[in-house]
């Protein structure tokens, strides 16, 4: 049986509980708009993920304190800027199937708004005094742009070996929920040497979320249930893809890729893509590398104490790589 998110939020129910309101605090505006746009933010949360692994990794060292709240609410302020920009950048009108601020209030909104979200959460370290905390998130969410623009660099060839997928996961997805775990352990006072060893776990855990993520994206052949092909209808070069082309011969490789590049790519040349991934083992490597760094991650894990905070950690670690959407 799949151990459920509530189950793995036992610890932090409290923290959980009264993070909205403050969450919702840090982003008070005068202007009766912005407040509008806000609250519309607040409602449309999902499964809260960042901040658990804020207030866990914090609690793995004792109890969570006023500092682990600013934690959890600069990297959801930060966060929540980036996807509003990423938005307007991709022309995306639908985000967890709410409307996104740009389907709602257009553009030139959106993007204010998006600013605003980032100088709340600059506001919030500085008059905190939490400059480390700004430190390590500023990092992520640099890190997070370089991602997203070497893999626009490398997608215009479709030409990306392993090396450089990892590398682009690692700033565009992982660093995130590293400078989670940081933050979590920064919060509750600990030494450089284990923030840093915590930024570590945070990092593998974010890697393997994301090679999930790119088993999504083959439906029914990787026996998960969302619909398939929408990486490969946005040319976006996931593990499974990698493997398989490197494992093809030059003229499958060129016809495969030629596929791809096809603008309005058809849903049987998807299914095409979708088949030859799967015959060439790219979903079964894509599964083994995920596993492998899921038993890293549980590995850092296992060197700090043991506690309900830390067993939920690990639960959370199974859950990202067991999850079915």
């Amino acid at each position: 049986m799949q151990i459920t998110l509530k189950q793995i939020q036992a610890p932090i129910k409290e923290e959980m509980n009264s993070f909205e309101k403050h969450f919702r605090s840090s982003m008070k505006s005068t202007v009766p708009l912005l407040d509008k746009i806000t609250n519309y933010i607040v409602k449309r949360k999902g499964k809260q993920m960042r901040p658990m692994f804020v207030f866990l990794s914090s609690k793995v060292f004792g109890a969570t304190t006023e500092s682990t709240f600013n934690a959890a609410s600069l990297i959801e302020l930060l966060h929540t800027a980036t996807l509003v920009h990423d938005d307007v950048v991709d022309e995306a009108y639908k985000r967890r199937d709410f409307f996104s601020i740009n389907a709602l209030w257009k553009n030139k909104i959106a993007v204010l708004v998006g600013d605003y979200l980032l100088s709340r959460g600059l506001l919030l370290s500085v008059e905190n005094n939490e400059f480390e905390l700004l430190r390590i998130v500023s990092q992520s969410v640099k890190l997070m742009s370089e991602g997203e623009l070497l893999q626009i660099e490398k997608a215009r060839k479709l030409d990306i070996k392993e090396e450089v997928y990892f590398d682009i996961i690692t700033k565009k997805t992982a660093t995130l929920i590293a400078s989670c775990c940081a933050t979590g352990a920064e919060s509750a006072k600990q030494p450089k040497e284990v923030v840093e060893r915590m930024r570590q776990f945070g990092e593998t855990v974010g890697i393997c979320f994301q090679i999930k993520d790119d088993l999504f994206d083959y439906g029914s052949g990787a026996g998960i249930g969302k619909p398939a092909g929408i990486d490969i209808k946005e040319k976006k070069m996931t593990l499974p893809l990698i493997f398989a082309l490197s494992k093809a011969t030059k003229q499958e490789r060129r016809r495969i890729i030629r596929l791809v590049k096809t603008d309005k790519i058809s849903n049987s040349q998807v299914q095409e893509v979708i088949q030859f991934v799967i015959d060439s083992g790219g979903i079964k490597y894509a599964t083994e590398k995920m596993y492998e760094f899921r038993e890293k991650a549980l590995t850092i894990l296992n060197e700090f104490p043991e506690n309900e905070a830390r067993n939920s950690l690990r639960d959370l670690v199974l859950y990202t790589s067991e999850r079915k959407k």
